[in-house]
């Protein structure tokens, strides 16, 4: 699928033409550069890969540097890859928000947001184990029995229990492009999308 490197910025809001609210996230969209065409003969598979974001020349390796050399462009922080192009791309191409239309459906992916150590009400969404009448004492958060004594008297792997959750890749799919901004390079999606503000997102058509 085609699409653009961006940046969440926020959430707002805007009214359709029926007059209802629609919850909205902006996303700074590209400019992206092509930085590498994939070929078939020479890769093994064929695919685009775009930059996005400006990155020092000091904070970048050498052989990075080359990279982006070879494709007439400054250092960049983000890369990734996109398949189904409609038009032929070659190195130093920069590609803009103005690939996308109103009322287009796209999917946006990205890294979650990390929540640290979790227990397993808010991890799993465990019911847990009952009220607090009977002499329980706090225990309705609290995620019973993982196993039993006699067999297999041990817990099998892979249980769900408590430990650290979000920070994984995530995607939200089906999104309708509200609204687009091509002087601003700002694309608005319906509902909300994976990750904190500021952290890189893939908007794939």
């Amino acid at each position: 699928m085609s699409g653009l490197i961006g940046k969440k910025i926020g959430m707002t809001s805007l009214h359709n033409t029926v007059g209802n609210q629609v919850s909205c996230t902006v996303i700074e969209a590209g400019p992206c550069v092509v930085t590498q065409v994939k070929t078939v003969e020479k890769n093994g598979y064929g695919a685009v890969q775009l930059g996005f974001g400006e990155k020092t020349e000091k904070r970048t390796i050498s052989a990075a540097k080359g990279h982006f050399k070879k494709a007439n462009t400054t250092p960049k922080s983000k890369l990734a890859e996109f398949k189904g192009f409609e038009k032929e791309l070659k190195a130093g191409d920069k590609i803009d928000v103005t690939l996308f239309n109103e009322g287009d459906i796209v999917d946006v992916s990205g890294v979650s947001k990390g929540k640290g150590f979790q227990g397993v009400v808010k991890r799993w969404h465990f019911a847990g184990v009952g009220s607090r009448t009977h002499g329980q004492h706090d225990r309705q958060r609290a995620p019973g029995s993982a196993g039993a004594s006699s067999f297999p008297s041990r817990t099998w792997p892979g249980k769900k229990q408590a430990g650290r959750d979000g920070g994984a890749n995530a995607k939200s799919q089906n999104l309708e492009v509200v609204k687009i901004f091509p002087d601003k390079n700002l694309l608005l999606v319906k509902g909300s999308v994976p990750g904190a503000n500021g952290c890189y997102v893939k908007v794939e058509k």
